[in-house]
């Protein structure tokens, strides 16, 4: 697996903070990468005692056997977070979990995917790609098709990481949703929401939960947030261009309607 810089943030601390409830059930954040880990991550660790938060590593299937049987364990519940592609075993071994599935939309995926590629926080054995010489075109194409031998084709991600786990027990969330109800977190639209997802997580909302979810979602304390990545980016557009989505329609057609984004 590759290597991922990550700056240490401070949460365990701000967590002590706020009175604690002890989690029930297992609960697992499983999402798509590129996704917005960190920031329902972040946000969930200020719910959490931070004895029940399993910090050892993001749970993905090459490390599932060594520690799927101590994040999951129902007799000692703990919320994780991971990129857990559908399978028997990874089936198998969330069953007993409360799993959250996080999306983003695919048009967006792809510039988040080529930044985090061509920063340094990222250590892929693709350093080459913050060639100049790779025009910003070829990048996202290689993020839509992938790169043979060296980075799966975002169908294989997208396939596995989420569309197969549509329609289990898992619950799905949407990175943009997301962000959205934390901008208008007074709304009632936000309470709604948020009040919805700290159930789908079996946390009983405290009072102050907007002021630990501000927190939690403060982008300095997310070392994969955009604004923190070391990345010369200024070649790759805001918004995908209008041939790069037809490719995607065309890599993974009627993806965006199934996670909602059409």
């Amino acid at each position: 697996m590759p290597n991922i810089t990550m700056k240490m943030d401070n949460l365990n601390e701000r967590n002590t903070e706020f009175e604690q409830s002890r989690l029930e059930h297992p609960v697992f954040l499983n999402s798509v990468p590129k996704c917005g880990t960190h920031l329902i991550r972040n946000i969930l660790r200020m719910f959490v005692p931070v004895d029940q938060q399993y910090h050892d590593t993001f749970i993905q299937i090459p490390n599932l056997r060594q520690h799927g049987p101590r994040a999951f364990n129902p007799d000692t519940p703990k919320l994780s977070w991971g990129h857990l592609l559908f399978s028997d075993e990874s089936s198998l071994a969330v069953s007993s979990a409360r799993q959250i599935l996080l999306v983003r939309d695919p048009y967006s995926w792809v510039i988040a995917r080529a930044r985090f590629f061509i920063s340094e926080n990222f250590d892929g054995k693709l350093d080459h790609l913050r060639s100049p010489k790779y025009a910003p075109e070829d990048l996202m194409n290689m993020m839509i098709f992938g790169i043979h031998g060296k980075a799966p084709p975002m169908s294989d991600i997208f396939n596995f990481n989420a569309a197969a786990w549509i329609g289990t027990r898992a619950k799905l969330y949407r990175f943009e949703d997301i962000l959205k109800h934390i901008k208008a977190i007074d709304t009632p639209q936000a309470d709604a929401y948020f009040l919805c997802l700290f159930a789908d997580c079996g946390i009983e909302r405290p009072g102050d939960w907007k002021e630990r979810v501000l927190i939690g979602s403060d982008k300095n304390q997310s070392s994969t947030a955009r604004d923190n990545l070391q990345v010369d980016d200024s070649h790759l557009p805001d918004e995908l261009p209008e041939q790069q989505k037809r490719l995607v329609d065309y890599a993974l057609p009627g993806l965006r309607r199934l996670l909602g984004y059409a």
